[in-house]
């Protein structure tokens, strides 16, 4: 069982490091925050092709409630994640947002399920994932910017609120039909923020139309995040909800994909993105590696 979700998961995190290292291309470019989470939040409606094979049973209530609240939490969540890559390097931006989010889930799955019961060794492999994740998103000091402090705790917050709705609500409904529904309200979150003047004007005027190569970095990255998001989903339909808290501690494994693709894109291509790895950030980010590969190891032992 653990196999399984262990290995759909760390598939997803290679795909979601693609894409944020996507989404950073972007962002250096001419699309803001809010119109780029727009862009997200439509093209999640592409699931709808999926209908054929799922079908689109009417969810209770309960259920819709939880739907519209992963759908909020999610648009909130890229939006303000975008915000801080727009200002901020990717490599420091994505680690941070997901080295606190396994204790914010861990918080919520409490709340909402009670106390969930680990077995000793992964607790162990729960508080290595942990340390592992926060070291790797360490920047070379210790001083951190109000703004930066702000969008990615709030992020980190929401995209674990997205973790524990979306399991509320694959409880109650097949797995596909649950994802269509969450992309619809998404979708519907998303046109909502057409009611902002300066976004309809750059969506539809022609003076802020991307660039073709804008575009195609637009779509490989959403491309990317689309087969992410399908796959992090199948991993939270199918992992018990004890395990929601370390599959989120999983996502050490992004940030390693991420610093070796930055790593080498800055050093291929420096004119289109540019980092700063110093030879102590790159201990740093090796000895964190170390962590992450010695907690995802304990996770198999039994």
């Amino acid at each position: 069982m653990i196999f399984s979700w262990v290995i759909i998961i760390v598939f997803s995190y290679l795909f979601f490091a693609l894409a944020a290292f996507g989404d950073k291309l972007v962002l250096s470019g001419s699309p803001n925050q809010k119109s780029y989470a727009f862009y997200v939040g439509v093209l999640g409606i592409c699931v709808v092709f999926l209908i054929p094979f799922a079908g689109l049973g009417l969810p209770a209530l309960p259920v819709l409630a939880w739907i519209f609240l992963d759908a909020l939490a999610y648009i909130l969540a890229i939006y303000t994640m975008f915000s801080a890559l727009e200002t901020f390097d990717v490599s420091r931006v994505v680690p941070a947002i997901g080295a606190v989010q396994p204790i914010f889930t861990f918080i919520i799955t409490w709340l909402l399920f009670g106390p969930q019961v680990f077995q000793p060794i992964h607790m162990l492999a729960f508080a290595i994932l942990l340390v592992g994740g926060f070291v790797i998103s360490m920047g070379k000091t210790f001083s951190i910017h109000g703004r930066y402090l702000k969008l990615t705790l709030f992020s980190s917050l929401m995209f674990s609120c997205d973790y524990v709705f979306s399991k509320m609500v694959f409880l109650h409904m097949p797995f596909l039909q649950g994802l269509i529904w969450i992309r619809i309200f998404c979708f519907g979150l998303a046109l909502l923020l057409l009611f902002d003047k300066k976004l309809r004007q750059e969506v539809f005027s022609r003076h802020h139309m991307v660039k073709p190569k804008t575009q195609l970095f637009i779509l490989s990255a959403q491309a990317s995040g689309a087969v992410a998001g399908i796959l992090q989903s199948l991993a939270i339909a199918i992992v018990p909800v004890s395990y929601l808290a370390i599959m989120n501690a999983l996502r050490g494994v992004q940030y390693v994909f991420l610093f070796l693709i930055t790593l080498g894109f800055s050093w291929l291509f420096p004119r289109l993105l540019k980092e700063e790895f110093s030879q102590r950030a790159i201990i740093q980010k090796v000895c964190s590696i170390v962590l992450i590969f010695i907690g995802l190891a304990m996770l198999f032992l039994n």
